[in-house]
Parts: structure tokens; C-alpha cells; sequence
């Protein structure tokens, strides 16, 4: 069977490090909220926020209000513009690159005969496990000091707060007190007992207080229940402009069916497209794109793109979506579906829910610019109902390779 790389064509970048702006300088704040947090399945201690950063997040968010984008077909958006404020966005950005492990994962995906090994065009980490688990405190659960599949490393109690199943009483803000997140362990969801350890392909990691206290916050904006709530946190580096993701819809069923995704913003600018899917040729006529820049609503400023949309495939988690054998995507009363395209900068964020998904795509494209040099991060919180999300998050966000931690010195990922 034949095999081919794509190594050349996604190689990592360097880091751009000559002209760097203010906010990409390094913080002199090293102030954090108590002892990091440790975890069995951490490859190394992860930080507390700073104070003063928790507080701009529980006290100062929304920094503004959203924008609802709906004037599409099936199209269901809040666009927070910023949801965090720039200043705070910033420190929150550094913060992250520097206490986060990376991965730049290495996957293989078939098509027909032929073998493609792809290497990620970012770097990646993810935390969370889907809703048929969760993790409480060891304390609670007799006769599990000895589990083998659930080690508990040396305990330190923490001061941030947690997502987890124990947590009860929130502060005025929703944003629940701090339990001790080292000693934590996986349990079934209903039963309430430990997981069998073969359940899972790769042992889930309990969402670290310092975004786990952000999830609370994004869930309350985006108007999520317990129900579906937020079990997830996916995390992207785009080292430089050369790092990107092609067009793509988070619509596995293992997320559900019209599941609420948001995606922040933090570090350079970079370009958010979307596109509807395309209808089967059958059912669209061939037709004239658009594209749409927004800053905040669609209906700004609108260039014609001759042609029908080109052909994309996104291989993530697994999935493509080959839009080859369709016609471009007009809307319901035949006019052309315009592509959006958003400036999101540091703090903003995008909620998309409802039909959105099922019916559109998006991508960070690669961008070549100095604000794109300077680095970014998008996390996505997203829930996922069945233990399916939870082995194709972490075979796609985590892998077998090797852990990269942001080096200071040099400003750049560097493998540890």
C-alpha cells in the first residue's frame, strides 16, 4: 500500500521573535494564587492564575456584549468582541503559553489505499472527560487509595476553583469554591463508582483550575445549563502565521446533536472563516460566492469571489469533510451564501450553537503578518456525551509523542 508524508508542508515554524509589541513582552507580574495543581496525568505541575488575573476574569466578563449573528441559514452565533479585555487577554495569553504542556501530534489517516501520516499544524492539549464519567475527590470514594489506573500523586490543596461533581456552593459570580484537585479520581457519572481501567484509550486529565475557572465563566455567558454544560477544554498554540486549520465542522456525534461550542481568542490576530456546507449538486445550482467581513455583525463590507468554492478537506479527530463533489451553497430563496470572515483579536470569542455546526464550516487560514507572528491561542470548551469524544480528543490533541513547554529564553515550544 502506498504511504506518503506531509511532513514538508506542515513543518513547525519558528517563533518570529525580532519586533515583538508590548503585549507580547514577557510579564513581570509572577505573582500566582497559591500552590500549582498536580494530578496523576499532568506530565508537570500547572499553575494557579495570578489574582489579579482571576479577578479580571470572575469580575470584568463580559467586557462587552455579544452580538447575535443570525441573518444566515442555519447559522447561530454570539460574537463577544472582546469577551475578555485586551489587557487582561494579554497576561492571560502569556500566562497560558508559558504553564500549558503541548503536543504536536503525529497521526495517520487512510483514504482508499493510501496511507497519509500528518503532522498537526499547531500545537494542542486538551482536558476534560465526557459526560458518562467525572472526577471527584478520592475521599469520597471508599476503598480507592490503592486504584491502580487512578494514582493519586502527593497532595497539595489548591485555591482555585474546579469543575468537578463535589463542588456545591457558588460565590456571587457562579463561580464555585476550590476543592483539592490532586487527589482527584474518575468515577462512573450515574454509579458513582471507579471507572474500569479499561474504559478509555488514554487517561483523561481533570480540567486544571486555571481553566477551569475560565469554563465557568464562558459557560454562564453562553448561557448553558447544567445540562450542557461545558466537559471539555481544547487548547491550540499557532506558534506563527504558518500554523493554521483547515475548514472543518465540529459535528461528531459524540458532541450531540446541535452542541454549543466557544472558541477564545488570545494573542495575536488571526482571520475566523466560515462557509455553509455545500448542498448535493442535485439540489443547488453552480453559483457566485461571497465574502462577508464582519466586525461584529454579518452585513459589513462584501466582495465577490468569482467561481464556485474550492475543494477543502479537514483531516481532525479522524474526519474529513470533502466538499469536491458538491456545488458552491446558496440559501434557501437561491441567493449566494457568503463566506464570513471575523478579525479576532486578543479576548474576543465566538459561541456557536444551535444548527451551526451541521451546516457550516470554519478554519483559521495561515496568515502572514507581524501580528500573526507574534503567537495565539484559541480555546474551544465544547461537551461531549460519550466516551467516544473523550478517545478522539485526547488521540488527536495529545497522542504518543513527546510534551513541548513554551521556553522563555529562546520564545519558542521547546520538547522536554
Amino acid at each position: 500500500m502506498p504511504k506518503r508524508t506531509l511532513d514538508a508542508f506542515f513543518q513547525p515554524s519558528p517563533e518570529i521573535s525580532s519586533k515583538r509589541s508590548k503585549a507580547d513582552s514577557p510579564p513581570t507580574n509572577e505573582e500566582t494564587n497559591g500552590p500549582p495543581g498536580r494530578h496523576a496525568t499532568y506530565p508537570f505541575d500547572i499553575l494557579n492564575l495570578p489574582s489579579h488575573i482571576e479577578s479580571g476574569l470572575v469580575h470584568a466578563t463580559p467586557a462587552h456584549p455579544p452580538r447575535a449573528i443570525r441573518n444566515q441559514p442555519q447559522l447561530d452565533l454570539l460574537h463577544f468582541q472582546p469577551y475578555i479585555s485586551r489587557a487582561t487577554a494579554n497576561e492571560l495569553f502569556r500566562f497560558l503559553r508559558r504553564g500549558l504542556p503541548f503536543y504536536r501530534v503525529r497521526y495517520s489517516a487512510r483514504r482508499g489505499d493510501t496511507e497519509t501520516v500528518i503532522n498537526t499544524p499547531r500545537f494542542t492539549t486538551v482536558f476534560g472527560v465526557d459526560a458518562t464519567s467525572k472526577f471527584v475527590s478520592a475521599s469520597t470514594v471508599p476503598g480507592t487509595s490503592n486504584l491502580s489506573h487512578t494514582p493519586t500523586p502527593p497532595t497539595t490543596t489548591t485555591t482555585s476553583s474546579s469543575n468537578r461533581s463535589d463542588d456545591t456552593n457558588n460565590n456571587d459570580k457562579g463561580t464555585k469554591p476550590a476543592i483539592d484537585t490532586n487527589n482527584l479520581i474518575l468515577v462512573d457519572a450515574t454509579t458513582n463508582t471507579p471507572i474500569p481501567p479499561t474504559k478509555y484509550q488514554h487517561a483523561p486529565r481533570p480540567i486544571p483550575p486555571c481553566l477551569d475557572i475560565l469554563r465557568q465563566q464562558v459557560e454562564a455567558a453562553a448561557g448553558n445549563t447544567d445540562k450542557n454544560s461545558y466537559n471539555f477544554c481544547l487548547v491550540n498554540y499557532y506558534a506563527s502565521g504558518d500554523d493554521s486549520i483547515a475548514f472543518h465542522a465540529d459535528d461528531e456525534r459524540f458532541l450531540g446533536r446541535d452542541p454549543s461550542i466557544a472558541s477564545l481568542s488570545l494573542g495575536g490576530e488571526r482571520d475566523f472563516v466560515m462557509k455553509h456546507k455545500p448542498f448535493p449538486a442535485a439540489a443547488a445550482a453552480t453559483t457566485t460566492t461571497t465574502t462577508t467581513t464582519t466586525t461584529g455583525a454579518v452585513g459589513g463590507s462584501t466582495s465577490s469571489v468569482g467561481g464556485t468554492i474550492a475543494a477543502s478537506s479537514s483531516m481532525r479527530g479522524g474526519t474529513s469533510n470533502s466538499v469536491s463533489a458538491f456545488a458552491s451553497p446558496t440559501s434557501l430563496n437561491g441567493n449566494a451564501t457568503p463566506q464570513i470572515k471575523m478579525g479576532l483579536a486578543s479576548g474576543d470569542m465566538v459561541v456557536m450553537q444551535g444548527p451551526t455546526q451541521a451546516h457550516w464550516l470554519h478554519s483559521i487560514p495561515k496568515r502572514k503578518s507581524a501580528e500573526a507572528g507574534k503567537g495565539r491561542i484559541n480555546i474551544t470548551f465544547r461537551r461531549a456525551v460519550v466516551p467516544g469524544g473523550t478517545n478522539n480528543y485526547y488521540h488527536y490533541n495529545v497522542g504518543e509523542g513527546g510534551v513541548y513547554r513554551w521556553e522563555e529564553k529562546e520564545r519558542r515550544m521547546v520538547l522536554t
